[in-house]
């Protein structure tokens, strides 16, 4: 039976991913900093529940330690918790330092301590929630933007190195996803994503999609990939509609 872990898994895209693991035979440990939620999603799955910290260094270790306790072996490691601060480069150091932990750390660390068994077996699997803004930006969050620019580049970099040793990669990168976050983002983020905003479940489906066709990249949204482009060719252009949509953003704000 495959062993997932899959962090950030209380609620939206987390818990979307840990349901269908498990719907397809797996036996999937559910962590999360709010525990009851872990529990929760954790009874619904017939899986098991970890509460904690999954970002510090230790409690990376703990968690890995808890889930080969449990599981035996890591087949799977969803890095999917993630935080996403409102601000700018004026943002609180403190601020800058949490969401790199958790964004782009918390990978790293995870990785660290599972290739060694994986590189010994021959085989991992490793997948990064990323969000579109690691592809593009996200308007109103520069600590959020420039970390998942971050989780997406360690990504890259796992998949390059070990691809051949039998290493498997994948960068989950949605829009909008009705989850907590996105209610999070109140006006601005409705006027950004909330038109074109889909449900976790959907997410989780695109994840599979990409398993199957063995892609790197995960587009629940598949017009990223034409911004994608639009922004590596056409960067000025890109940047100058960003900026179109910036004073959008700020003329609505100043209108409430």
């Amino acid at each position: 039976m495959t062993g997932v872990v899959v962090t950030g898994g209380g609620g939206g895209i987390g818990a979307a991913l840990a349901r269908r693991f498990a719907a397809g035979g797996a036996q999937v440990l559910v962590a999360d900093l709010d525990g009851d939620k872990a529990a929760e999603v954790a009874a619904e799955v017939k899986g098991t529940a970890f509460a904690g910290d999954v970002a510090s260094p230790e409690g990376v270790a703990k968690l890995v330690e808890s889930a080969r306790e449990t599981l035996g072996e890591i087949d799977v490691f969803c890095a999917n918790a993630g935080i996403a601060p409102f601000g700018g480069a004026d943002s609180p150091e403190e601020v800058w330092a949490r969401t790199w932990d958790v964004n782009v750390m918390a990978h790293v660390r995870a990785a660290n301590l599972l290739l060694p068994a994986w590189l010994e077996r021959g085989q991992g699997h490793f997948i990064a929630t990323v969000s579109a803004a690691g592809l593009l930006t996200s308007l109103g969050s520069a600590p959020y933007s420039v970390t998942k620019h971050g989780a997406l580049a360690f990504a890259e970099w796992l998949s390059a190195t070990y691809r051949h040793r039998g290493i498997t990669v994948q960068a989950i990168c949605p829009q909008g996803v009705r989850t907590a976050m996105l209610e999070s983002t109140g006006t601005a983020g409705q006027l950004l994503m909330g038109a074109s905003a889909i449900e976790p479940e959907q997410v989780a489906d695109a994840l599979f999609a990409a398993i199957d066709e063995k892609r790197f990249l995960v587009l629940p949204h598949p017009e990223v990939a034409d911004y994608y482009a639009a922004r590596a060719t056409q960067t000025d252009r890109w940047l100058g509609g960003m900026n179109k949509l910036q004073r959008k953003v700020e003329a609505a704000l100043e209108a409430e």
